[in-house]
């Protein structure tokens, strides 16, 4: 893994993404210029019975760097009180300051960003007893929302010939805004193996992008989940393991067997916890730290700060 630091890269990012994306190998980190925005809900759609999107417009977006598949925001809520205590920007550092008392937060993937037309896309799982969850099912057009970041890229290489995304449905916004901005897949004749993990049998209605060389196992976690199983069982077709890239993010558990699984078999892969049960995002760090004080891991950065209810990516 690499690293591209500095202001330099931080004001203007998505060069090293796009050079990482197209000639790299394996991950590299990018800073981005991590703004604090207010947007507006422009639009609700049920995208499943248990996800709902909140397409989000507002000028600022146009300004919001998001160059990858993985790429997260967090939307800040107010206090207990109902005052709010937002992130202040620093124009030198090019990064967010936090005060005490610290406002809640929750992570999620960018499942589109059109800076053309001021939007973005979040897509958020339903449940009860969330505080993001509940926000979302009673959040109306006109609605004020307030977004943090994104704090950076570890961004994935676009140069292998062989990809494996073993994800449960917290992933689902990720790997479908790679596959619909993935037009280099069918170009160069690329293999695409998908393994989701669900809790519900109207999670598989998830819309998810056709490409050739695309296929999809939805795996029910009734009995626990299967993902590390299904991925060792998995036929790749003598598919190289040096030209073979594996994506693996879901609960923080379920997806740990796979960080050994993919050494073993000398695959490069990004295994990343969006959530952890039992656990409810609290963190701050990567929405607000300057080049050498992260305090995570990308690999990690997630795991303490999820439930299934209050997940980064859905």
């Amino acid at each position: 893994m690499t690293e591209a630091r500095g202001n330099d890269v931080r004001r203007d990012p998505e060069p090293a993404v796009r050079a990482h994306q197209d000639r790299g190998r394996g991950t590299v980190r990018v800073p981005y210029p991590v703004g604090i925005r207010t947007t507006t809900v422009l639009a609700r759609t049920e995208v499943t019975p248990h996800m709902l999107r909140l397409t989000l417009a507002g000028p600022e977006i146009a300004r919001l760097h998001s160059h990858a598949c993985d790429d997260h925001v967090g939307v800040v809520f107010p206090l207990e009180d109902g005052t709010r205590n937002d992130p202040t920007y620093d124009p030198d550092r090019l990064m967010l300051d936090w005060s005490a008392p610290a406002p809640p937060m929750r992570k999620y993937t960018i499942r589109r960003h059109d800076p053309a037309a001021g939007e973005l896309d979040l897509d958020i799982v339903l449940h009860p007893g969330g505080l993001a969850s509940d926000w979302a099912v009673g959040a109306q057009p006109g609605d004020e929302v307030v977004l943090a970041g994104p704090p950076g890229s570890l961004a994935f290489a676009h140069t292998y010939s062989c990809y494996v995304f073993a994800i449960d449905t917290t992933a689902l916004p990720a790997l479908a805004r790679w596959l619909e901005e993935g037009d280099w897949i069918e170009e160069r004749g690329v293999a695409v193996h998908v393994l989701v993990d669900h809790d519900h049998p109207g999670e598989v209605d998830y819309p998810l992008p056709s490409r050739p060389g695309l296929t999809v196992a939805w795996l029910p976690r009734a009995g626990g989940s299967q993902l590390a199983t299904a991925v060792a069982e998995l036929d790749l077709a003598g598919a190289d393991p040096g030209d073979t890239f594996l994506f693996a993010a879901g609960e923080a558990g379920d997806i740990k067997p796979l960080r050994r699984w993919s050494k073993e078999q000398g695959i490069d892969s990004l295994v990343t916890g969006y959530w952890k049960r039992g656990a409810v995002e609290l963190d701050h760090d990567d929405e607000g730290l300057a080049d050498g004080e992260e305090a995570h891991d990308h690999d990690h950065q997630h795991e303490h700060g999820h439930d299934h209810a209050e997940q980064h990516g859905a």
